[in-house]
């Protein structure tokens, strides 16, 4: 089975955007009157029918709505800090998108190694992942964010930790994690948040919480978390 991304559906017509068309059309050779699927990223999921097709182009008729499965109670929040090697970062994206994120911010913090970032290469990795895992919500991309900028906004009703290395930590993610609630998760660069930045954090709500005895890489920090949130949720 494979799914096209659109946000253009009106009154029963999606119309795929050039690069969904072109893969469409052009790539898995599709034509008018083939059944296709196609999520709106935003929990709709539909059987359609093309009616037009052309080379950078492809419209096609909503047939019918696709069950997508019990709708999440709780959402995940992961503001993770870039890795230097920003294929690792795009290999999280991949991964946390595949197993159930709802919400991405790029952290900047005292020991970050990378500042810039291309959101449109960024947002493609959500896309594909979306629909290589057959999910029919796509994650939010935020702006990057500033490590103060972060534990300030307002949170209500969310649990906050993060993943800290040093002292104050009040044991494992799973162990404070209530289930069933939305909950957001920073997670430092390689070389961790500094102690002013977890007492900052702290001090604005944030728990520091383990993600087990062992010294992870960013990205796996990310994953394990994402996960922890998810198993636990099921």
């Amino acid at each position: 089975m494979n799914l096209f991304y659109t946000t253009d559906i009106t009154d029963g017509l999606a119309i795929l955007p050039e690069e969904e068309a072109r893969h469409c059309i052009q790539a898995l050779r599709h034509k008018v009157g083939d059944a296709i699927f196609i999520t709106d990223g935003q929990g709709g999921l539909y059987e359609a029918r093309i009616v037009e097709a052309g080379k950078k182009t492809c419209a096609a008729i909503i047939q019918r709505s696709l069950p997508t499965g019990p709708a999440r109670n709780f959402r995940l929040h992961l503001a993770v800090a870039p890795t230097k090697n920003i294929a690792r970062l795009e290999w999280f994206l991949e991964k946390a998108t595949e197993i159930g994120m709802d919400e991405f911010t790029p952290l900047f913090s005292e020991h970050s190694e990378r500042r810039k970032l291309r959101p449109g290469r960024l947002e493609k990795i959500l896309v594909s992942a979306m629909k290589q895992s057959l999910k029919a919500n796509l994650p939010t991309l935020n702006v990057p964010a500033d490590f103060n900028e972060i534990i300030r906004q307002p949170m209500e009703g969310v649990q906050k930790f993060i993943a800290y290395l040093g002292e104050g930590v009040k044991g494992h993610l799973k162990d404070n994690y209530q289930p069933g609630r939305s909950v957001c998760i920073l997670i430092g660069p390689e070389g961790g948040f500094s102690p002013a930045e977890a007492q900052a954090a702290a001090a604005a709500g944030f728990t520091p919480v383990s993600l087990g005895p062992n010294r992870l890489r960013t990205e796996t920090a990310g994953i394990v978390a994402c996960h922890t949130i998810n198993l636990l949720n099921e």
